[in-house]
């Protein structure tokens, strides 16, 4: 029986996110240990951040959404 609530993994920008942060990573394990510091640990950590974010704002609308029903 379905509930009504669309799946995470069956949202397009989730999975955009998803794959967004698989290329940050590639580019980042290219990166020396200087290039890294300097940028790459902050690029990783927004590429990371966003995922995590819609992720999180998901959440929080469906536990909106349930507790109206």
């Amino acid at each position: 029986m379905s509930s009504g609530y669309i799946k995470l993994g069956d949202i397009a920008v989730y999975k955009m996110a998803v794959e967004i942060s698989k290329i940050g990573w590639e580019i980042y394990e290219e990166f020396d240990w200087h290039t890294k510091k300097i940028i790459g640990d902050q690029f990783i950590t927004s590429v990371d951040s966003f995922g995590a974010n819609f992720v999180q704002h998901h959440s929080q609308l469906l536990h909106t959404n349930s507790n109206t029903l």
